[in-house]
């Protein structure tokens, strides 16, 4: 019986209503620099263009990291698709695994709404670990929008 590698068709969605227009929350999304709120602290570098690099640097659960992805789509103020390359070391192993992030910004009468999807994810369980994550990520972001 071959190996079976795992799918990775499960996508991490969260959901934000901002209580801030969809310029400010895309300004909040396409921040560089380091603000407490933005990506729970990581210095965020990038000019936020279709093909440039961009790069997440910091703490997380006591660990040094440093990511790094592609601005795939800037639609200013709809829409931000962005890869990311993370890597997750385990033990004796270092696993890299490869997401696509899409943002999605609609108008609302109390604000912007935030739609997340994440892809790449190896499983249902995984999928909601990271959707947990970007949920507390989103609420970072609606406080640095709403802080105007």
């Amino acid at each position: 019986m071959p190996d079976e590698k795992p799918t990775t068709d499960h996508v991490a969605r969260a959901e934000k209503l901002v209580h801030a227009s969809p310029d400010a929350v895309f300004d909040a999304l396409t921040f560089s620099g380091t603000d407490e709120d933005i990506m729970f602290g990581a210095t965020v570098t990038s000019d936020w263009q279709p093909g440039s690099t961009v790069t997440w640097a910091g703490e997380w659960e006591g660990k040094q990291f440093e990511d790094s992805g592609t601005v795939v789509a800037v639609e200013r103020p709809t829409r931000l698709v962005v890869t990311q390359e993370t890597s997750t070391a385990g033990g004796e192993t270092t696993t890299h695994a490869t997401h696509t992030i899409t943002y999605t910004l609609t108008p609302e009468d109390d604000g912007t709404r935030v739609v997340l999807e994440q892809d790449g994810n190896d499983s249902a369980e995984q999928a909601e670990q990271f959707a947990a994550n970007w949920q507390a990520s989103l609420d970072g972001v609606a406080t640095y929008a709403e802080r105007g």
